[in-house]
């Protein structure tokens, strides 16, 4: 703690009594000035710190009648700053002695105590006396010139404080000169004040130079009345040549020395102004970063925001100072709304204890978007601790200052968009981008000449950096700036509501711009947050952008799902159908749109049959409202086709699949993009019907379409290969599939890029056939190395990153480890169930591929009875005629027979085969895989 540094003895006249009564006598005195609370407050007081403090009143009553000295200084710190908090409510008038003296005088009662001589036998010791100015013709005794701003109230000691003593103790043959850099209100000149009265306490230096910096004429003056005060030759009339004179002396005197400047606003101030000497520091504050400052050996210190648990500390002080006592979490929330911020928490607990709130409703009038933020703190007559500006104002002038930099105009238009963005993280790219030039071309005052181009942008997110308006790392990952949340809340403040839906529009127009193609990496979750900050701060302005939703939305809640987190873009697009039906009614396009985003995000999480119910509805309402030509009552058609084949009727799916085509022809005619993709889906069906060299030929015959239509290198044509590939190895010429990938993967590496995700998946496939020829240990190495790039591009809970550690698994149970694969898919089931919940198919073949394995390892009966458990549930998830409830049926038979029931195993093969027969026809391969299985274990049971 720092307290102030001209109070008087508050004992009076030293020398009538020993260390201890003194001690005494000043706390009764300082105890009588606020308001002689009780010992019993004073406990309450000290047990609500964090960590509580023992104070009893016991303890209290020896303090304070001389009978004992408080041995810890935690406690004895913080009772004066409790009494000293409330004398100055109670008692304006009353001087409590610095901080240093108190514990000097402690420190000698102690010691006093430990001799054995307490309450007299050893003539005092004056305490330190306050400062005072001394002329002297040559060197000064001690010197203090300038006004040292007092200790805030509750003053807390910083981690930053720390840094700036040890680095003034750095010194050698040149000044010391530490530049405390950072945003208003982050509490540089209190740290200051602190360092400065702690060097003249400690006796560390001499002379002592307090220079309020605002402009070059004031520090001129600041250094004259140093050299009149120090007794140099000076011309009264010459301010200038006065200033001249105690540089000099700074330079050559050997009388430790420190200097500060407070509040330098421009670097042009200080030139040729700085002070230097062997035996000096300096200590300047500024907002300005610019390397001018920090020139020559000048270290710069970065002032940040308050710690957490000094946030903290000081709330409770500040409240306990008013016999206040708030919970921790409130505290911690508040100030978090506060963003750590000094100067917001002062003026948010001054403002809270005159309205009579506590922490919870102090926030909830702050959470109100219809208050300013000037309305929110005291008055300015009301201000704590001599503020001079409420919190709203302090970025005032750095913001003029900034926009008139080079390149002038340009830094208020920037921090108006960032002000709508997450304070956390912003890209670059979107405040450098085209809809972000277009604004400042318009907003530019004045007008320039040329076009504004992104580097001019960007030269002006410099500027902002150089003002400590935002803070500005162009090393940063997609998150290079960040902004206070309560400068972008002052920001804010100054629009109008109109200028809110414009600047919103700007800002949502960047975003989209910058959207990768492709999720990967972290560009998709900063940009789906800062999305998520801009509608949260404009309301509904994203959802008037031409009476319709801005695309923004729909892109940030499908990036959700595209990075694999498929359940909340469930959710995401659940509130954005809400919203719509809101503002728009069921039968605007967007409220459509969300629906048909909805269905498909509920199907992807693992509800095909709820995904194709969804569908089903949202076609009724698509023929009502658009027709049954319209391109969106066409798209949802198809989806329904989707993932009614994905709910196990792939029949009907090739049916409804054969119709639609019917149509797109008629309407988009054989070669439009859509017509080509319906062409890919009928193959895709009649394939998983049964019909293998089907889909293959009608593969074959649409790569032909693609490549006439849209060329070799179109995404489509690509997959449309991978697709032809497919089909041929499941008819049989794996080699020819294997063949084929890999000129694919040669081609997607070239058009594409090694990590697209089309390029990750064409070496998975091009692993899968190398596997299926029979090479299962060089399909496991490719899998690995695949798993290493699927890591790094998409991120562990990718789904695509999840089905390559299940392919790896298999390859290396195929290579003969089969304990290796069941251990590797009970890790990935424990994933599966974190990331996509019990139900989801993908989960349901993890837990069946963990079962076969550990049959495969040996354990029929535990792979029996884990294939029962999946049963069960495939049932109720899946219905029974889907195909992999079928599917597990046929495993849970086998390892039957394997665990010696061979009798049951035929007997539940001639069971499924009724079925398959029902649901699939005589010629599917699955039909005919287990008539093969019926006749192995007829046979093994003896029955033929």
């Amino acid at each position: 703690m720092s307290g102030s540094s001209d109070s008087t003895d508050a004992t009076g006249a030293a020398g009538a009594v020993d260390a201890t009564g003194r001690y005494a006598a000043a706390l009764r005195a300082l105890h009588q000035a606020a308001g002689a609370p009780d010992g019993a407050m004073i406990q309450r007081q000290a047990a609500a710190q964090r960590p509580p403090l023992k104070v009893t009143s016991t303890s209290w009553s020896d303090w304070r009648n001389g009978r004992n000295v408080p041995s810890d200084r935690k406690v004895a710190d913080w009772l004066i700053v409790f009494l000293r908090g409330r004398a100055r409510q109670k008692s304006p008038t009353y001087g409590a002695p610095p901080d240093a003296w108190w514990e000097e005088l402690r420190q000698r009662a102690r010691a006093e105590r430990r001799q054995g001589r307490g309450r007299g036998g050893r003539p005092p010791t004056p305490h330190p006396p306050a400062p005072t100015v001394q002329k002297v013709e040559s060197e000064p005794v001690r010197c203090w010139v300038g006004v040292v701003p007092r200790a805030a109230d509750c003053f807390q000691t910083r981690e930053i404080a720390d840094r700036l003593t040890e680095a003034a103790a750095g010194g050698g043959t040149v000044v010391v000169s530490q530049v405390l850099a950072g945003m208003g209100g982050i509490g540089k000149t209190q740290l200051a004040a602190a360092y400065a009265r702690r060097t003249w306490q400690r006796q560390e230096v001499e002379v002592l130079v307090w220079v309020s910096a605002t402009s070059h004429l004031q520090i001129l003056a600041g250094y004259a009345q140093a050299a009149t005060e120090l007794g140099l030759p000076t011309d009264p009339g010459d301010v200038e040549r006065a200033a001249r004179r105690f540089l000099t002396w700074a330079q050559t005197t050997p009388a430790a020395w420190l200097v500060v400047l407070d509040d330098v606003q421009d670097p042009a101030d200080v030139r040729e102004l700085w002070p230097s000497g062997a035996a000096g520091r300096v200590v300047v504050t500024t907002r300005r970063r610019d390397a001018a400052l920090t020139a020559q050996g000048r270290r710069e210190v970065e002032v940040g925001v308050f710690a957490k648990a000094e946030a903290r500390a000081y709330l409770s002080a500040k409240l306990a100072v008013h016999d206040r006592i708030d919970s921790d979490t409130e505290i911690d929330a508040l100030a978090a709304d506060l963003g750590y911020l000094p100067l917001a928490l002062a003026q948010a607990a001054a403002y809270l204890v005159d309205a009579g709130l506590d922490c919870a409703g102090y926030r909830e009038r702050l959470a109100d978007r219809r208050r300013t933020l000037a309305e929110v703190v005291p008055e300015q007559g009301a201000l704590p601790d001599d503020h001079p500006a409420i919190v709203a104002a302090a970025w005032s002038l750095s913001i003029d200052r900034a926009d008139r930099a080079r390149p002038a105009g340009l830094a208020r238009p920037l921090l108006q968009v960032a002000a709508l963005l997450d304070p956390n993280g912003i890209p670059q790219a979107a405040l450098t981008s085209t809809p972000v030039l277009a604004y400042l071309a318009t907003q530019r005052r004045p007008r320039a000449t040329r076009e504004v181009l992104a580097a001019d942008a960007r030269d002006g997110l410099r500027v902002l950096h150089r003002f400590s308006l935002i803070d500005h790392d162009p090393t940063a990952s997609f998150q290079e700036v960040r902004v206070h949340q309560l400068i972008q809340r002052a920001t804010r403040d100054t629009f109008s509501s109109a200028q809110v839906a414009a600047v919103a529009r700007i800002a949502a127009d960047a975003l989209l711009e910058v959207w990768p193609d492709v999720e990967r990496d972290q560009a998709g979750p900063v940009l789906c947050v800062n999305t998520t900050t801009l509608g949260t701060l404009t309301g509904t302005a994203l959802w008037e952008w031409n009476d319709e939703a801005h695309p923004i939305l729909f892109r940030a809640a499908s990036s959700v799902g595209d990075s694999g987190q498929v359940h909340a873009a469930v959710a995401e697009y659940t509130r954005l159908h809400a919203t719509a039906i809101q503002l728009f009614g069921p039968d605007h396009p967007d409220t459509l749109n969300t629906r048909n985003n909805l269905a498909y995000w509920r199907g992807q999480a693992g509800d095909a049959a709820g995904a194709a119910t969804a569908f089903k509805d949202l076609l009724t309402d698509h023929l009502r409202v658009l027709g049954p030509d319209h391109p969106n009552t066409l798209n949802t058609r198809n989806n329904l086709a989707y993932w009614r084949g994905q709910a196990g009727d792939v029949a009907g799916a090739a049916a409804a699949t054969e119709d639609l085509l019917t149509d797109h022809l008629r309407v988009l005619g054989p070669d439009h993009p859509n017509t080509l993709t319906i062409r890919n889906n009928l193959a895709r069906w009649r394939g998983d019907a049964g019909d293998v060299a089907g889909a293959a030929a009608a593969t074959e015959d649409l790569l032909t379409d693609h490549l006439r239509v849209l060329g070799p290198d179109h995404p489509n044509t690509l997959t449309i290969r991978n697709n032809l590939a497919r089909w041929r190895g499941d008819a049989g010429d794996v080699a020819g599939a294997a063949a084929a990938t890999e000129d694919l993967l040669t081609d997607h590496l070239r058009v594409l890029g090694p990590d697209h995700p089309n390029t990750l998946t064409t070496r998975g496939n091009l692993a899968y056939w190398r596997g299926q020829a029979g090479d299962a240990a060089g399909a496991a190495a490719a899998t690995e190395d695949l798993l290493t790039d699927h890591l790094r591009v998409l991120g562990p809970d990718h789904p695509d990153t999840l089905a390559t550690r299940g392919n790896l698994a298999r390859w290396r149970g195929q290579a003969g480890d089969a304990a290796g694969a069941a251990a590797a898919f009970e890790d990935l089931l424990t994933d599966r169930l974190r990331v996509l919940g019990p139900d989801h198919p993908n989960t349901l073949t993890t837990r069946g591929n963990l079962a076969y394995w550990r049959g495969q390892a040996g354990d029929a009966a535990g792979a029996a009875a884990a294939f029962e458990d999946l049963l069960t549930d495939r049932l109720r998830v899946l219905g029974p005629d889907h195909p992999n409830t079928l599917t597990t049926r046929g495993h849970l038979a086998r390892w039957r027979g394997q665990a010696g029931d061979a009798a049951g195993a035929a007997a539940a093969f001639e069971d499924l085969l009724t079925d398959h027969l029902r649901v699939l026809g005589p010629d599917h391969p699955n039909t005919l895989t287990t008539r093969g299985h019926l006749a192995y274990w007829q046979e093994q049971a003896g029955l033929v």
